[in-house]
């Protein structure tokens, strides 16, 4: 399938790694023109070299910490316009409530909300005037089914999600189309973080913690980022154009609710 997306402009938030930079690969083979961003310069020229190979667009690389405002503007100073946004950002660390300090929930909304906010603020008045826009949150699973040790995560996901549903009301008669892919034990980095503190939670091997992640979806096994990339590019696509406000689940069916 032609995604019709070949030629525009995205921009991926935290893409040196994990699931943004899986959907980057995935737009950059579709022709679209990927902006990467990540603090670690090395690193995310690495990942740029790499997406080349196989990129039928460009791919470019904007060293930044999405986190301050001195880390936005010089991402806003050298993408001046995309047509395609995915917002992304590590989660906070998982924990408990007596850990949860001020500090803690203003920084948990200043990593996995506020910068994400800002940057649709920024780029949504010029996907409107040019009658296309695709924005994608990579939220979490934790948004519909949140877990006591998650609750810094959830927190601020669930602020991104509402926002971004009342915006996409008002943005959709443009074209522009603002939904959210909600990943569930991705095989990523993230995860084996998860699996090393439950490791030393339960005194398991990395196999054993890895097993327990993977019984607990229902499909029992990790998904892969390329299927949440896949899901995420779709999205973007000229055919998802009557799509909007959504929240796509990307977890092996595990969910137990019905919306």
């Amino acid at each position: 399938m032609d995604l019709g997306i070949t030629g525009r402009t995205a921009l991926v938030m935290a893409s040196s790694s994990g699931l943004g930079l899986a959907c980057a690969k995935v737009l950059a083979e579709e022709g679209v023109n990927v902006w990467l961003n990540a603090r670690e310069s090395t690193r995310l020229e690495a990942a740029a070299a790499e997406l080349r190979k196989t990129a039928k667009g460009n791919v470019y690389t904007v060293s930044a910490d999405v986190t301050t405002d001195a880390g936005r503007q010089t991402i806003l100073s050298k993408v001046k316009d995309v047509d395609i946004l995915v917002t992304n950002n590590e989660g906070p660390k998982p924990g408990s409530l007596d850990e949860w300090d001020h500090g803690a929930w203003v920084g948990a909304f200043e990593k996995n909300m506020i910068p994400h906010a800002l940057f649709i603020r920024h780029y949504v008045p010029g996907m409107r005037a040019r009658q296309f826009g695709r924005i994608v949150n990579i939220t979490s699973a934790m948004v519909k089914e949140p877990r006591a040790h998650q609750s810094l995560s959830a927190a601020a996901r669930t602020a991104l999600t509402a926002f971004s549903k009342a915006l996409s009301r008002e943005v959709a008669v443009d074209n522009v189309t603002i939904n959210n892919v909600l990943p569930e034990r991705i095989d990523t980095p993230r995860q084996r973080f998860m699996a090393e503190r439950l490791m030393k939670q339960k005194g398991i091997t990395m196999e054993e913690a890895r097993k327990v992640f993977a019984d607990s979806i229902a499909a029992k096994r990790f998904g892969k980022p390329e299927e949440l990339a896949s899901a995420c590019a779709f999205l973007c696509s000229v055919q998802a154009s009557f799509i909007s406000g959504q929240n796509l689940q990307v977890d092996g069916g595990s969910f137990g609710g019905l919306m």
